[in-house]
This record gives C-alpha cells, sequence and structure tokens, in this order.
C-alpha cells in the first residue's frame, strides 16, 4: 500500500553502488550492448541511485599516483520531469589535459547526439591518461527527497552528488590538483563551500563551465550520453508497463511536445504514473490532479475537534440555585 512514508524516505536509504535485480527481457538491442560492456546497467530497472567508475588510468590501479590530476563536473537531466539525473566528473593527468582540449570537447548541448557518442566512445581509448565517473539519481529518489517533510531541495541533492563524486575520485587514490565545476546555484558560495571541504585542491565553480573549461565539457558529455541511454533503453520496474506504454517520451522537458503528449495519454485513473517520472515536478503534479482520481491520505482527514467542542457555549441562562448555594452549607451537608 502507498503510503506518505513512501515518498519521503532519504536518498541514502536508496542509494547503492548497482541498482535493482535484473530484468529478464528477450533479447538486448544492439545499441544497449555498448553501454553493457563498459558495465553500465541499462538492462536494469532504475529504481535506486547508483555510482559508476569506468576503469581508471593504468598507473592508478595500484594505489595513488604522483601524477596530478585535473578533474571536472557536470551534470544532465536537471530540468526534466522524468528519466534520472545524472552528475558526472571527468578527470585526466595534468600532462595529458592539452591533448585532451584538442579533441573537441564542447558543451553536450551544443554536439548533436552523433558527436556525444563520439567523444564518449574516445575517452574509453585514452583510459592510460583519462578516467570519468557518474552518479545516476533515479526519478523515484528525487521524488522521496523533494516530497520529504523535512525538504531536501535539488540543489543541496546536487551538491551532494559532486561532493561525493569528487570524495571518490580521491578515495581511488587519483591526486586532484585542479578541479572544474558547473555551478548550481552561486557560483562565489558554492565555491566556498568546496574550497572549505578540499583545501588542498584547487577548485573553481563559474557559471557556463562546460563552456569554457574542456574537462568539464567531457564530463558534460559523460552525464548526458549516460542519461540518454537510459531514457532510449529504459526498463519498467512496474510489471507489464513496457508493453503497455509508448516509449516515445521524447527528452523528457516539459517543454518537450513529446513529453507531454506522453504524460497526456499515459496517465492512469487509479494509479498516476509509473516510477519514471518526477512526481515532486508542477507538471506532474497538475496533470495527476486533472486527469486522475482524488486521493486523500489518512492524515489529510479532518482533524479530531478540540476538547472544548464537545461543550455547550456559556449562555445567560441562570445557574441552578443548587450550583450557587452558600459554601458553608454545602460544607457543613458533607459532615
Amino acid at each position: 500500500m502507498l503510503t506518505k512514508s513512501t515518498l519521503t524516505r532519504p536518498l541514502e536509504e536508496e542509494s547503492e553502488t548497482v541498482p535493482l535485480k535484473r530484468v529478464k527481457t528477450c533479447s538486448v538491442p544492439t545499441s544497449m550492448q555498448r553501454y553493457l560492456q563498459l558495465g553500465l546497467p541499462m538492462d536494469k530497472a532504475l529504481v535506486k541511485s547508483y555510482t559508476f567508475f569506468a576503469p581508471l588510468p593504468s598507473s592508478s590501479e595500484s594505489g595513488e599516483t604522483a601524477d596530478g590530476f585535473v578533474l571536472g563536473v557536470d551534470e544532465a537531466g536537471r530540468g526534466p520531469v522524468l528519466g534520472p539525473m545524472v552528475y558526472a566528473t571527468c578527470f585526466c593527468r595534468e600532462s595529458y589535459y592539452s591533448t585532451l582540449t584538442q579533441m573537441g570537447f564542447a558543451d553536450s548541448k551544443q554536439l548533436n547526439e552523433t558527436q556525444r557518442e563520439e567523444l564518449f566512445d574516445r575517452l574509453q581509448t585514452e583510459q592510460t591518461h583519462v578516467g570519468w565517473s557518474i552518479r545516476c539519481i533515479s526519478p523515484q529518489d528525487i521524488s522521496h527527497c523533494m516530497l520529504r517533510r523535512t525538504k531536501y531541495s535539488l540543489n543541496a541533492l546536487a551538491h551532494d552528488a559532486t561532493i561525493q563524486l569528487i570524495r571518490d575520485v580521491l578515495e581511488k587514490g587519483i591526486r586532484v590538483t585542479k578541479v572544474f565545476i558547473d555551478t548550481v546555484g552561486p557560483p562565489q558560495s558554492y565555491q566556498k563551500k568546496l574550497q572549505e571541504l578540499f583545501p588542498g585542491i584547487d577548485i573553481v565553480v563559474a557559471k557556463k563551465a562546460d563552456s569554457l573549461y574542456p574537462i568539464v565539457s567531457a564530463a558534460s558529455i559523460c552525464a548526458k550520453v549516460t542519461r540518454d541511454a537510459h531514457l532510449n533503453h529504459w526498463v519498467f520496474a512496474e510489471p507489464g508497463m513496457q508493453k503497455m506504454l509508448s516509449m516515445a517520451y521524447g527528452s523528457g522537458y516539459p517543454s518537450d511536445p513529446n513529453t507531454t503528449k506522453w504524460l497526456r495519454e499515459s496517465v492512469d485513473l487509479v494509479f498516476g504514473y509509473p516510477g519514471i517520472i518526477r512526481f515532486s515536478w508542477s507538471t506532474c503534479t497538475k496533470l495527476l490532479e486533472d486527469r486522475a482520481a482524488k486521493v486523500v491520505w489518512p492524515d489529510d482527514e479532518e482533524k479530531p475537534k478540540a476538547k472544548s467542542k464537545y461543550f455547550s457555549k456559556p449562555t445567560d441562562t441562570p445557574r441552578s440555585k443548587f450550583l450557587n448555594r452558600n459554601k458553608s452549607l454545602i460544607l457543613a451537608s458533607s459532615l
């Protein structure tokens, strides 16, 4: 039974390094195989958030390396009403950074799908010098966080994902010397926050960092390609949904006509939407109010009346003579 408590669990209770159990399918599409070979769980239902690391640069696998690394962080899927939000890091040796800047990395939104996938594949051939990782936050986890009684905002979620990714890279033995991050919120306060957490690292937080720093552009491509792959090969956790619902939901952004069309046509009167949806988005909330049955939660019902409401209000009727007797007479009668 769905209750409000199931919609307000903390993110840490929902997070894993791997998603839920594998969902059986008849065949694996060729386009999915390339991601499975990398180790990305595209054939599983994305219910719980997960973290993924590509193979580390060669000399870093056995422990900390003396090489300094430049690291970039960016995201994909912050605004859509459906699908995951993916934060990614890309890190490369300082001595190799000038080579990486000549590979054509740019803001993923300025590249078409083919260009992004080609650059993503190029990263897999540079594993001696370059590594990357992602934090894939499931739509259900996003809903849980933002619908908690104690609000956990999308900005806080983004900050925590970034901090976790940087810490994970450091724990892998990568000696990060510089970090470039596309800002979430005011860049000055965000940079100060990160600098206090990582005092030994030179950190730059900037607007449009994915257009300014190639290492951030590379992270942007890792995030975008991973999110798109999840959407293109989405595995519904709900039994039967794979055959019942269309996959023509577009980019997931509320401004996308394909997305709004899918949302209007896919809402169920009783069950609403499957777990691909972020229920905390106003786009979803309004459609559920307009097109689904009204739900009344037990604690939304009228609260019990205060005790005073069970007693009649004072009136001008004179009190009984018995109640107005002389106190001394009452005391005497009790002896």
